[in-house]
């Protein structure tokens, strides 16, 4: 391999394959990697492992995301390792959520501490995303029970960002049933979260089909919208120093135009 791609026969490659991600997802998960492939530039690879332990037709509350944040996770990190990605993303936003920035803090530490490589979890990523639109008044929206959603908003509110509307589901959801929502869902309940006062749209949880919505919202609101999982991968792409910019999808907070 030369220093830019690979010399094949007569034929010289670029590399495409640059930089490795890995992610871990909750088991039930299936929205997140889609969306943060989406999400991913030329180049860069996205190498996934799950964690498991909870109860899959259970409403997943408050405690129960706070339970399913101190799981052992060594298995996954050195799963990750083996993969010899550069950055650990953690593609829970309620796990950590729940306990507000400071466990945050202690959590993303850990990983760092147990796995030797820099580590991003989403609810810090989606403050990173709103500060990064240069904004501090938000609209929020998620498929989490109450509860959670008042810790969601707390949580935003000890990171200098004022919610200026909530909205959450008439009733509490499974893990499976919030999986099994659609971007029309996202799409309806992001317009009717909207404020006048909100300078950013923000769409909570990583197994909800929001980000296919972020284009038609953004178009209809006159503003950014930022999902769990686009906040995700552009703290990732931050980190690891790549130009969220190189990302063709995603809206606003990529660069692209409302």
């Amino acid at each position: 391999m030369s220093e830019s791609g690979f010399v094949l026969g007569d034929y010289r490659l670029p590399d495409l394959r640059r930089r490795r991600i890995g992610v871990i997802v909750p088991a039930s998960n299936t929205n997140a990697e889609p969306d943060c492939l989406a999400l991913a530039p030329a180049g860069v690879t996205l190498h996934f492992t799950r964690s498991g332990g909870y109860d899959v037709d259970a409403i997943p509350d408050a405690d129960e995301m706070r339970r399913f944040a101190r799981r052992q996770l060594d298995d996954q990190l050195q799963m990750l390792r083996d993969a010899r990605v550069e950055l650990i993303a953690y593609a829970c936003t309620s796990a950590t959520l729940a306990d507000g920035p400071g466990f945050d803090r202690e959590f993303r530490a850990e990983i760092e501490r147990k796995s030797g490589l820099p580590a991003v979890t989403t609810a810090a990523a989606l403050v990173q995303a709103v500060h990064a639109l240069g904004a501090r008044r938000v609209a929020f929206t998620s498929p989490y029970v109450s509860a959670l959603n008042a810790e969601a908003i707390a949580f935003l509110e000890a990171c200098d960002i004022e919610v200026v509307r909530q909205l959450g589901f008439e009733r509490e959801l499974s893990s499976l049933e919030q999986n099994r929502l659609t971007p029309a869902d996202a799409y309806r309940m992001g317009v009717a979260a909207d404020h006048v006062d909100a300078e950013v749209l923000v769409i909570s949880c990583t197994d909800y089909r929001a980000l296919e919505a972020v284009a038609a919202l953004e178009h209809r609101l006159g503003k950014p919208v930022v999902t769990s999982n686009s906040a995700l991968m552009f703290a990732c792409l931050r980190r690891l120093e790549i130009d969220p910019g190189e990302v063709a999808t995603g809206g606003a907070l990529f660069g692209g135009r409302n």
